[in-house]
């Protein structure tokens, strides 16, 4: 459920630039797009929960595939839909002032590599994201998958099962230190050039999450459910201070990481009071559920809004005080639409992965 929250955050994060509203133009909402990182270590744990062994090329080859089944056909969607609003802009160009009509970003380059999901990587000439703005993380994630795929392979075919924590250690240590060599510092939000290193780093971090709640999970699910409700307080409650104080703690975003790792190892057991209330709600149910959708689309959805009734009605910035609900209501059926006829059309293997999906963690 944290899925369809953050989700509907880093929307936020992405309406902000458009809007002149206290709701959205303050610290929180400004610093989400660390949200993206949740994500990523999320995802390190759910496969990790699912996948404990790839033993050889071909359950090696089904990873992959299940993957890109999973991720790509939405991807590709949209980054068609951003072709076609890219032809639009310039047909409509005599009669409406669209924004960004002359961006640099969307060009026939770095549309092959969006298309080739290498738009997470340091490409020569490529200088900012481009079209769907979120989908350098999926690049990254992409990525992340192919690492953890031949890591577990090595790990699984040279029998050295017992000492996996410490190869996923190493992973972890070298996105690190990737990242410092760029920098000089623990900076990690990077998207269009060095969002793979972050991806991995956020992945095995989730791997390594997983692992310790693998190996913990009998013990410390007896001990009294008051004190999960205070991990969870104190874990959500750092997050939100975090966030709010992103721009002084970016610089050492790996801080980010610890605290998702904190957060999604206390929720994963379900037992405080604000993961018990959470996964009663309906709504953030099917937030999670279109967690994905909801990430991909927005991009789109806010663009078409903009230009809708910022350009052409001519509402002023300020009215997206309440216009950012109707913009969120339209992502949530247009999401909706996209999970049911596109993410759930061309899954691999459908069976075998609603199964995956029904045993995860619900509260995440």
């Amino acid at each position: 459920m944290f899925r369809g929250i953050f989700a509907s955050l880093v929307f936020l994060f992405h309406l902000g630039p458009f809007a002149e509203t206290p709701l959205l133009n303050n610290s929180f909402v400004e610093n989400s797009d660390m949200f993206v990182d949740f994500f990523f270590v999320l995802s390190g744990f759910v496969i990790a929960y699912s996948y404990q062994a790839i033993a050889d090329f071909q359950a090696l080859k089904i990873f992959l595939t299940k993957r890109i089944y999973r991720i790509y056909p939405l991807h590709l969607v949209m980054l068609l839909a951003f072709v076609v609003m890219e032809i639009a802009k310039n047909l409509l160009n005599p009669y409406v002032k669209v924004n960004n009509l002359d961006n640099q970003a969307n060009t026939i380059y770095t549309f092959f590599t969006s298309l080739f999901l290498i738009n997470s990587t340091p490409i020569p000439g490529v200088k900012d994201v481009s079209w769907n703005i979120p989908s350098w993380s999926i690049s990254a994630e992409m990525i992340a998958y192919v690492v953890f795929a031949i890591v577990v392979l090595f790990i699984h075919t040279s029998n050295q099962i017992s000492r996996r924590n410490f190869y996923y250690l190493l992973v972890v240590i070298a996105s690190v230190s990737g990242l410092w060599f760029v920098s000089e510092s623990f900076q990690i939000n990077y998207s269009f050039n060095y969002g793979f290193l972050r991806g991995i780093l956020g992945f095995f971090t989730g791997v390594l999450c997983f692992n310790l709640f693998n190996a913990t999970n009998i013990e410390v699910r007896k001990l009294p459910a008051y004190l999960f409700t205070i991990g969870e307080i104190i874990t959500l409650t750092l997050i939100i201070i975090c966030i709010c104080n992103g721009q002084a703690l970016k610089p050492l975003g790996v801080i980010f990481e610890v605290l998702f790792f904190a957060c999604i190892f206390v929720f994963s057991f379900e037992k405080g009071l604000i993961s018990s209330g959470l996964k009663n709600i309906g709504l953030l149910k099917k937030l999670g559920q279109y967690s994905y959708s909801i990430y991909m689309t927005h991009a789109f959805l806010i663009s078409i809004f903009n230009v809708l009734f910022i350009r052409i009605i001519k509402l002023p910035p300020t009215s997206y005080s309440w216009l950012f609900l109707l913009n969120f209501i339209l992502i949530y059926f247009v999401s909706a639409w996209t999970y049911k006829h596109i993410e759930m059309r061309f899954q691999y293997k459908k069976k075998i992965t609603q199964k995956v999906d029904q045993e995860s963690i619900n509260t995440l």
